[in-house]
């Protein structure tokens, strides 16, 4: 006859078992919740009152086998701001006629003050280190040619309006319409879609095409949000494509990388690049104030001012 402990009636039994199964469970609970906060998941438009605080996050994500940056950034926040970085606080980007040359990841991360830097698009490798395509910010020509129509083009226009067009496929992008514009590629997403077609949109360069140290921006749909994913490890187009859509992209482009990508938050540099670059992608929120000519380019773009085209003097 089985023996209890002094106390302990036969019928608490039942109700010392359901404890512990309730333990058990709530366990099991905890630990899907672990696993779910290392997992990528969708990301929603809207946004928590205890989120809204903070209009630029950064986390670490681990999806598809792969390790990466997320960063993620509230467009609607009256605070987020996007601008170029160029070399020495040059006004110009390299083309034909200027070249301000290239520099260091540290100090261009340091003279932007930024809550993000990034790399931005590619360049040449020759003495003038051409960057890629126009370039408008702070409503401002950095670098304009009518005869650029290869790559996709991420624009803010109007109410920070997102649009991304691929020129040999949509046309040529308005860029006098943009108060930020950068040119790069290939495209990643189209509607929502994985969208790969290199040589389509003019691409040719082979180191392109295989797997590299990447990073890529999109933004989900009715551009409420901007995505923007930074891979300290080779990762293919195919692998950045799908992971920004699993993130809840609807449109995305790949970034320059590889030996040129660079990664900072809060001047804290976390990817470090393997040469001096040309161009850098900066981000403001609250907590890091953007410049104030900055914002006030963005009154006046806001109130109808619009980049203008230089003309050539006869």
């Amino acid at each position: 006859m089985r023996s209890y402990k002094k106390g302990t009636s036969v019928t608490s039994q039942p109700l010392l078992l359901s404890k512990r199964k309730k333990w058990l469970w709530l366990l099991l609970f905890l630990a899907g919740a672990l696993l779910a906060s290392s997992s990528t998941m969708v990301l929603p438009d809207s946004v928590s009152p205890a989120s809204a605080a903070q209009s630029t996050t950064m986390t670490k994500r681990f999806s598809r086998g792969v390790r990466y940056y997320l960063t993620v950034i509230d467009m609607r926040d009256r605070d987020t701001y996007v601008s170029i970085g160029l070399p020495k606080g040059a006004t110009q980007a390299n083309s034909s006629r200027f070249s301000g040359g290239a520099e260091s990841f540290r100090p261009l991360v340091y003279r932007q003050q930024a809550a993000v830097v990034v790399t931005g698009t590619f360049f040449g490798m020759d003495a003038n280190k051409w960057v890629m395509g126009n370039m408008v910010s702070g409503g401002r020509f950095l670098k304009y040619s009518p005869w650029e129509n290869y790559g996709t083009t991420l624009g803010i226009g109007p109410d920070k309006r997102l649009e991304m067009v691929t020129a040999r496929v949509d046309g040529k992008p308005k860029w006098q319409n943009h108060w930020f514009s950068l040119t790069a590629g290939p495209r990643l997403l189209r509607n929502g879609k994985v969208w790969i077609a290199p040589r389509k949109e003019g691409f040719s360069d082979r180191s392109v095409f295989g797997a590299a140290r990447r990073a890529a921006i999109g933004y989900t749909a009715g551009g409420r949000k901007l995505i923007m994913v930074t891979f300290p490890t080779k990762v293919s187009l195919q692998k950045e494509a799908l992971i920004l859509r699993d993130l809840g992209c609807k449109e995305a482009l790949n970034l320059d990388g590889g030996t040129s990508l660079g990664l900072a938050r809060s001047n804290k540099i976390l990817v470090w690049p393997g040469r001096r670059l040309t161009n850098v992608i900066a981000f403001y929120d609250r907590s890091h104030p953007a410049p104030v000519a900055l914002r006030e380019s963005w009154q006046r773009f806001s109130q109808g001012d619009r980049p203008r085209i230089a003309q050539k003097k006869n």
